[in-house]
């Protein structure tokens, strides 16, 4: 089990390697890289250097300089999702469920941007860990646009059929600003019933 009392440090940013089509996407993406600068949160991401992840990576590492970006990216991947010389600190694993594991303990908090099933795979299994116990960490999805208010809608209609607990479901927060999401990141206080959960996770789990 891990803790956080939300001192936002580092903040992991799941985003696509891609632009998308509206230039909102990518705006959010520079928009998030300039909020972390000022508040000087550091940086945990895919470790790729195009796309939104690029984007962000590239305005924190200006910003912040040494020490503000740690990229965690699989070997495998490296000829796919980077161009150039690497951002930051970068760091290579075998597996992607290492990247997962790895951004993890890394990281204070979470937020996913816009991107393709790779950025709501990562979400999801980081508000899983969350649910079962393995970490307490707030996590948020930045609704660029409307994006994510599909998938938003199917949180709360899977609450209302029965598969998801309403303390589970106050895992994912939402924001329409990168200001307003990481206030609401460092205000996050879990529910009683994930704290105590949270003691009694068997560590061997992830």
């Amino acid at each position: 089990m891990s803790t956080s009392d939300h001192k936002l440090n580092r903040v992991a940013v799941f985003c696509g390697a891609n632009a998308g089509t509206r230039p909102e996407y990518l705006q959010s993406a520079n928009d998030v890289g300039q909020e972390l600068v000022k508040r000087k949160i550091g940086l945990v991401y895919g470790g790729g250097s195009v796309g939104m992840m690029g984007a962000v990576a590239q305005i924190v590492d200006s910003g912040l300089g040494e020490g503000g970006v740690i990229g965690v990216i699989p070997h495998d991947l490296m000829p796919r999702e980077m161009s150039g010389a690497p951002i930051g600190d970068l760091r290579v694993v075998d597996t992607m469920h290492q990247r997962k594991a790895q951004m993890s303990d890394l990281s204070d908090a979470f937020m996913a941007l816009p991107g393709g099933f790779g950025t709501l795979e990562e979400l999801l299994e980081i508000v899983t860990w969350n649910q079962i116990g393995l970490i307490v960490k707030p996590v948020g999805i930045l609704n660029v646009a409307g994006y994510f208010d599909h998938l938003l809608k199917f949180f709360d209609h899977a609450v209302q059929e029965g598969f998801v607990r309403e303390a589970s479901r106050t895992i994912v927060i939402e924001g329409r600003t990168p200001a307003e999401l990481l206030d609401k990141l460092a205000a996050y206080k879990p529910p009683p019933s994930l704290l105590e959960l949270a003691k009694t996770a068997p560590p061997g789990l992830r």
